[in-house]
């Protein structure tokens, strides 16, 4: 099977590496200095840079040239460039080709989910072909074929199942779904928690916060993705509370990394311009805070770190807020 990856990051170049198990795989990069080194190097230059990539792994910059007689095409990119590079890719796509977004986000503007946006992009007849993966996976450790499990969620049955046998191998385990939902919302919010746990950990604060923090930060995840029409129990699976554990926890993240600078105290701005890759949850938090205030569902966590991230509220003072709120039922 021939493949096509749309992103040359530290995610794409991890898939890419895992469906070339499976046969030739085209990583579309639109940086060419990430393109050549494929090609010349067998590494990415820019991410992950130490790792070697399979030989059936080739890179382009030309989407048509990545597009052309694939059998699969996943995108993996930054879910703020999603609507620009898929309308850039949607001329070369095919009808029954299965399209996998592996991009966790909510677009700003428009608060619309990745499959919204490639939905809105892409040709009518394209659409029953779309499906979205996520779960607890940190680039570098696919890379390195440490086991690894995702769930795929697609609303047609047999287009999930074509993906998960198409990503599945010995150190890469691929479950399926239909609620698409509670996918995208459990893989795109779980970022914002990511950042609050990250601040609770530059505050020095301790175990109990954390478990505290993740347990309430999956309620309001829930909250909103089945105010969506969700499933509720998505959102305790892989990519809901998997892909969160992993996220708030794992040195990895970028995301809590964000979090852990400014709980001590470093500035946003700065923060970013020190880093190489994109945290998500950055632009997504502002996306969740707004969707929550247009839907009516209360999400306190969310509020606090969208406080914290654009109106310079000091962390220390966030978790202080959220400690002395209305007393209620736990499962309110």
């Amino acid at each position: 099977m021939k493949s096509a990856v749309i992103g040359g990051g530290s995610w794409g170049t991890a898939l890419a590496a895992v469906l070339a198990d499976k046969g030739p795989v085209i990583q579309w990069a639109r940086d060419p200095i990430v393109a050549d080194g494929i090609n010349r190097d067998r590494r990415n230059p820019r991410y992950q840079s130490d790792l070697d990539l399979p030989e059936g792994l080739t890179s382009t910059v030309s989407l048509e040239s990545a597009l052309s007689g694939a059998e699969l095409v996943c995108v993996v990119v930054p879910s703020h460039a999603m609507r620009r590079v898929m309308t850039e890719a949607a001329p070369f796509l095919r009808a029954g080709v299965p399209i996998v977004s592996a991009s966790k986000g909510i677009e700003n503007d428009s608060l619309m989910t990745m499959e919204e946006v490639i939905s809105e992009v892409i040709d009518p007849s394209c659409r029953s072909d779309l499906s979205f993966l996520s779960g607890p996976s940190f680039a570098r450790e696919t890379l390195l074929q440490m086991a690894t499990a995702v769930t795929v969620a697609a609303r047609f049955p047999s287009v999930a199942e074509f993906v998960q046998k198409a990503f599945s191998t010995p150190y890469f385990r691929a479950y399926t779904t239909e609620d698409v939902t509670g996918v995208e919302l459990g893989g795109a919010l779980k970022n914002v928690v990511a950042i609050a746990a990250g601040v609770v950990h530059g505050l020095g604060l301790g175990h109990n916060t954390r478990a505290a923090l993740l347990t309430r930060g999956l309620a309001e995840i829930t909250r909103l993705a089945v105010h969506r029409g969700a499933n509720p129990l998505t959102l305790s699976g892989l990519s809901g509370m998997g892909d969160l554990v992993l996220t708030c926890t794992g040195d990895l993240s970028r995301n809590r990394t964000v979090g852990v600078k400014l709980g001590q105290g470093q500035a946003l701005s700065d923060i970013l311009k020190e880093m190489k890759q994109v945290a998500e949850g950055v632009k997504t938090t502002r996306s969740a805070y707004d969707l929550a205030n247009r839907e009516g569902v209360e999400m306190p966590i969310t509020t606090e770190v969208f406080r914290i991230l654009y109106e310079g509220k000091c962390g220390r003072k966030a978790v202080e807020d959220l400690m002395v709120r209305d007393l209620k039922r736990e499962r309110a």
